[in-house]
């Protein structure tokens, strides 16, 4: 004889009774409707006998993916959706997740089927014994291999390698995106953590006052059950943006890190469009001004798709970003010529007068882009989260 459904009144008490919760896994998702269900089901059946949660994130523009959750979610009242609008990025996605999480470990996985969710309950059984704060899944602690190939693996060890160097990250995975935190370790860090790119682990363990203890598991990424891989050269320099932020105490944020590194790029079109006009008998003023444009034009686009890729301008509204861009960059050399010249009659010498005026100009430009051209797009509509639990659903039905 199979036993009848429990009563609303016992799912709203199930999915409110916050104080019983051990754990809370965090899943981002963004267009994966077709690996989502499975995951899910596979991840719920691991951690049966434990008091959990599942709160899946969804930046996603379709329903495809919230519909496939929702199926899931009647009949299980321990899976909760948070579906995000006029916001992108895993690493805010993973925090926005975290907020609404009300178990005391709270971790993260992916939503494509790549993390085995049996590391789930290992991680958290290490993370007990060894009462340590942050337990992570490590892809390089053994010789097994990591699951990634060629360009993607490549790129991900030169991003281990380098955050291990410049922010002394003892541990074997930074970059993992599997780990679990205990929720006191979370309160310590949320009001540093950037919210910035994808690498979230490597946030969470150089926002705190010291370093956190950190215990790992051994994994390997599994074939993609559906959706796209997120890394690729973009994560990278969101990754390089954090590392800077981070090694300089925040003195430089990311954004700003990415802004300038742009701008040395920008540098490099610059000159080469001087000398080709020059080499093809152009004046140099006509040179000089068609160098000009070429670098604004290049950083516009470049910012765009780095800098400020969760604000993305797309269309009409990337023209008249593009407009107000060359003015600000226009604006931003009238700052750095008087600056420079200030500081000049002041008695700097002119070599020290030019860098600082050009430091200067260069954050004005990243003032004014932040302010004129990308905020503009992303404060309409307002950045907004909706928390959804089955239980909530049959309240409001």
């Amino acid at each position: 004889m199979t036993e009848p459904p429990p009563r609303r009144a016992d799912r709203l008490r199930a999915a409110n009774d916050s104080h019983r919760l051990e754990l809370s896994v965090v899943i981002c998702v963004l267009d994966e409707a077709e690996a989502i269900p499975g995951v899910l089901q596979e991840l719920t059946g691991e951690l049966e006998g434990l008091a959990f949660e599942v709160v899946v994130v969804d930046d996603s523009v379709a329903d495809d993916t919230a519909r496939a959750v929702r199926a899931v979610m009647r009949g299980d009242p321990r899976i909760r959706l948070v579906r995000r609008q006029g916001a992108r990025g895993l690493a805010s996605a993973a925090i926005a997740g975290w907020d609404a999480a009300q178990g005391q470990v709270r971790g993260l996985m992916d939503g494509d089927g790549q993390h085995d969710p049996r590391l789930i309950r290992q991680l958290l059984d290490r993370l007990r014994a060894a009462d340590a704060e942050v337990a992570t899944g490590s892809r390089y602690m053994t010789e097994a291999g990591s699951g990634l190939t060629g360009f993607r693996d490549a790129i991900s060890r030169i991003g281990t390698g380098a955050a291990q160097a410049l922010i002394g990250a003892r541990v074997t995975d930074p970059l993992s995106g599997l780990f679990l935190m205990r929720r006191d370790w979370f309160e310590t860090v949320r009001g540093s953590l950037t919210g910035v790119g994808f690498k979230i682990l490597v946030d969470v363990l150089t926002s705190g006052p010291r370093p956190p203890s950190v215990v790992e598991a051994p994994t390997a990424l599994r074939t993609r059950l559906g959706g796209e891989s997120k890394l690729d050269l973009r994560v990278m320099a969101d990754l390089a943006g954090l590392l800077i932020e981070k090694r300089t105490g925040g003195v430089i944020p990311a954004r700003l890190a990415m802004f300038l590194g742009v701008g040395v790029t920008g540098l490099t079109a610059h000159l080469a469009v001087l000398m080709s006009g020059e080499a093809v008998g152009l004046s140099l003023w006509s040179a000089q001004a068609l160098a000009i444009w070429a670098a604004m034009t290049w950083n516009f686009w470049a910012n765009n798709l780095l800098t400020f890729r969760d604000q993305r301008l797309h269309g009409r509204e990337a023209l008249v970003g593009l407009g107000r861009f060359y003015l600000g960059c226009l604006v931003g050399a009238v700052v750095s010529e008087a600056m420079a010249m200030g500081l000049n009659v002041l008695g700097m010498p002119g070599v020290a007068a030019g860098l600082m005026g050009a430091a200067g100009g260069g954050l004005f430009n990243f003032a004014a882009a932040r302010v004129g051209v990308w905020r503009r797009a992303s404060a309409e509509p307002a950045a907004s989260a909706v928390v959804e639990s089955s239980a909530w659903r049959e309240a409001e039905a």
